[in-house]
């Protein structure tokens, strides 16, 4: 353990934190960020974050709001999204984080939802889309923008250079209230409406302390952030952990040039979701399709010769001669794959959704230490992690110090413990249905927990779609609202472990005649679904009908028949209900062409 981690006792509050890491190392190396205006890297200490916050503190403090109000924010991870929310929480205001590439309508339903006072956003662009919604923001009296937007006509939106005073001293935190409220993350609900999810300041505290914990972060390691700081995982993983051990965060430009940016930052820790190791992982294997059969064979016996030494190191495994080629297969595949990351990863965390295990096994195998962690929104979010010297790739760890798990009913994992949120905000049946009386919160997952505490997760006792970037999708109901449309007699949507979804369809026979004869087309001939005008049309008209989920529920492929799916043919139950998994199995060839490329 790290004397050098500010306990939870000593920071009590998230502001606290903030402030107390500020004093104990104010020329420590806080933020590195691009500076696109000048095009280059620029770093701040604690020192100058602290007197930047006391700038957004004076100007939120002037809207005079009362301590509880909520505020959101809509903003790419960078230093003013720290900055905001720091000067929020020392105002005892509540942070309400929104996702920057969201569709106008599901934002004006959270904003009145939370009563939002002030909403922080970015570009011109983004005001674009709230202006299409503006009427539906009358909870808001004050709006600001990073960038400057000209010609606007809108008295209560602002310039955050005009907003922000020059400068200002740091007034003392209204509140040192470890309970209080501290943020609302939205989160998609199963009726399609996003529930707010309600956590106090001890609940992040005590999970980020939880997480130091298990394995350590020193005050010259440097972060890479670029899960968004609206995900529970990001915000608590990657902003108050390292604050709470004085680590440096950079923010990453963009996904695309995520790789330049593991180059240039070389971070020493990685938080991630399973999608970008999946893409490294194919990225590798694409080149190696192109590589000579020696190098293919050589990669392979690295690869092998690699999970052969971890499993020895863990203590499950044998030593063995081949271990005595290891110097030479390192230098020529694993430090490559090492170089590719910045060459100074010494830790690697994966959450959010799960990690397919052949990805695990080839980053494991060339000498990355990857542990995998599971958890929710509603536990703030990390539940169990898996410990470097205790590694157990197929399970996602064991639980942090604290937390409670057990298994209930139907096999479901229950988790109790400091880091279960308050309940869900404006929704005490929701709340009612997920905690109960005894504190014991149902993730809704199954599982099994073996004798060394490791837990395995076996599946959902409500099918939900876990995306490979950790976003989760209720499909049910997102396929009764397709049906709405009566061009789809059945519908099923599939993602799992993908970074979009796909749906496979059963068109009504008359609505598809219909279609065909707008489009010039022979409704007849079975080629006719495979136009590409039909699956253009048949997504508009089922991205039409999912407009009320969230902004990250998209369809992006479909795969359409005549051929209903019934009793007779093996796909619904006696009751009529539709079995999934033997569609997703009879359709396993054409999913996987839904998905080639990507």
């Amino acid at each position: 353990m790290g004397d050098h981690y500010i306990r939870p006792e000593e920071a009590v509050t998230l502001h606290g934190l903030f402030i107390e890491r500020a004093r104990r190392t104010p020329e420590g190396k806080a933020y590195c960020y691009f500076d696109t205006q000048r095009d280059t890297w620029r770093t701040l200490s604690w020192g100058e974050m602290h007197a930047q916050v006391a700038r957004w503190q004076a100007a939120l403090q002037r809207e005079e709001l009362a301590a509880g109000d909520r505020v959101a924010i809509m903003l790419r991870n960078c230093p003013q999204w720290v900055m905001y929310e720091q000067a929020a929480l020392s105002l005892g205001l509540v942070l309400v984080p929104l996702y920057v590439e969201d569709r106008p309508d599901n934002i004006a339903y959270i904003v009145n939802d939370a009563r939002v006072r002030v909403l922080f956003f970015e570009t011109a662009a983004q005001w674009q889309g709230l202006r299409t919604v503006l009427g539906q923001l009358a909870c808001v009296q004050r709006f600001v923008s990073l960038e400057n937007i000209a010609g606007h006509g809108v008295p209560h939106l602002q310039h955050v250079e005009s907003w922000l005073p020059a400068q200002a001293e740091m007034q003392p935190e209204r509140s040192r209230n470890r309970d209080a409220l501290a943020c609302i993350m939205y989160t998609s609900g199963t009726t399609g409406k996003p529930k707010g999810v309600m956590s106090s300041h001890h609940n992040i505290i005590h999970n980020a302390y939880g997480g130091l914990q298990t394995f350590t972060v020193h005050p010259h390691d440097s972060m890479l952030s670029f899960l968004p700081l609206s995900h529970a995982f990001e915000r608590t993983a990657g902003y108050y952990m390292s604050m709470m051990a004085g680590a440096s965060v950079a923010y990453a430009r963009s996904i695309p040039l995520l790789a330049d940016d593991l180059k240039i930052i070389r971070p020493t820790i990685l938080v991630s979701v399973p999608r970008i190791y999946e893409r490294i992982y194919n990225a590798i294997h694409a080149k190696l399709e192109e590589a000579s059969p020696l190098r293919r064979k050589l990669f392979a016996l690295a690869v092998n010769v690699g999970w052969a030494r971890f499993e020895y190191q863990q203590g499950r495994g044998n030593w063995s001669p081949k271990f005595l080629l290891w110097p030479v297969l390192k230098k020529l595949v694993a430090d490559k794959l090492m170089e590719r990351l910045g060459g100074r990863l010494r830790l690697s965390i994966s959450g959010g959704a799960a990690l397919p295990p052949k990805v695990s096994r080839l980053f494991i195998a060339l000498g990355l230490p990857l542990i995998q962690g599971y958890g929710m929104t509603e536990t703030s979010p990390v539940v169990s992690i898996n410990r470097v010297g205790e590694n157990l790739p197929s399970t996602v760890g064991q639980p942090l110090p604290g937390i409670e798990v057990r298994i209930g009913d139907q096999n479901a994992l229950l988790v109790k413990g400091p880091c279960n949120m308050l309940g869900y905000w404006n929704n005490p049946e929701a709340t009612a249905a997920t905690i109960d009386k005894d504190g014991w919160l149902n993730t809704g997952d199954t599982a099994s927990v073996s004798a060394s505490g490791h837990i395995t997760i076996t599946g959902r006792i409500k099918e939900i779609i876990v995306m490979s970037n950790g976003e989760k999708l209720p499909p049910a109901d997102m396929e009764n609202a397709i049906l709405r449309d009566r061009l789809f007699e059945q519908v099923v949507l599939y993602g799992e472990g993908h970074s979009y979804l796909i749906a496979l369809a059963v068109l009504n026979v008359e609505q598809w005649q219909v279609l065909a004869r707008h489009l010039g087309l022979r409704a007849d001939i079975p080629e006719s679904l495979n136009d590409p005008r039909v699956e253009e049309q048949a997504l508009r008209r089922i991205a039409e009908q999912i407009r009320e989920f969230p902004g990250y529920a998209k369809v992006r492929r479909v795969m359409l028949s005549l051929d209903p799916w019934s009793v007779e043919n093996g796909l619904q139950t006696p009751t009529l209900k539709l079995k999934r998994a033997r569609v997703f199995q009879q359709y396993e060839k054409e999913i996987a062409h839904l998905y080639e490329g990507h």
